[in-house]
């Protein structure tokens, strides 16, 4: 696992007792709009388990992003051969420390498939920041409404190709 100073960072499988935490972190306000492509309602728990219900069915790769051992996150890939996203999630006491970046570059040794995409908004730069520091590169730009945003938001597309 890559070296986050002062943390370990590992993934696992994810756990039914995880799904509290991810719940909390994304009813974070600050945390959803620098995501701005969130559900539309993310304090609905119902619609919350049964989205992980299906991920967790589904072909996507998910895992949790640990921080020594305390589930700080999740990280994603999902969609169709070809066409595969990334995805995660920090829990927003946690950013700056490069424990994004540690995880989605664990993710992708253990998803070696390409290519992959990623999307941030436009204005997300640290999640940029993380696309690119593992690798991914920057191929269009794209606009659509952001629920967390409640407002038409630009959006980059990144591309991984090895």
């Amino acid at each position: 696992m890559p070296d986050v100073p002062g943390s370990e960072v590992e993934l696992r499988e994810v756990h039914d007792s995880d799904l509290p935490v991810f719940f909390r972190q994304t009813n974070d306000p600050e945390s959803a709009r620098m995501a701005a492509f969130t559900h539309k309602d993310p304090t609905d728990r119902d619609a919350f388990e049964a989205h992980w219900k299906r991920v967790r069915a589904s072909s996507a790769v998910t895992r949790t992003v640990l921080v020594d051992g305390d589930v700080v996150g999740n990280a994603a890939v999902y969609g169709e051969p070809g066409e595969r996203e990334v995805t995660y999630w920090i829990d927003r006491a946690y950013w700056g420390r490069g424990i994004a970046t540690a995880a989605l570059r664990a993710l992708l040794v253990l998803v070696p498939e390409r290519p992959l995409y990623g999307r941030a908004a436009a204005d997300n730069a640290g999640s940029l920041r993380v696309l690119e520091k593992c690798g991914f590169v920057v191929t269009g730009r794209d606009r659509g409404f952001a629920n967390a945003r409640g407002a038409e938001t630009d959006e980059v597309v990144l591309k991984l190709s090895e």
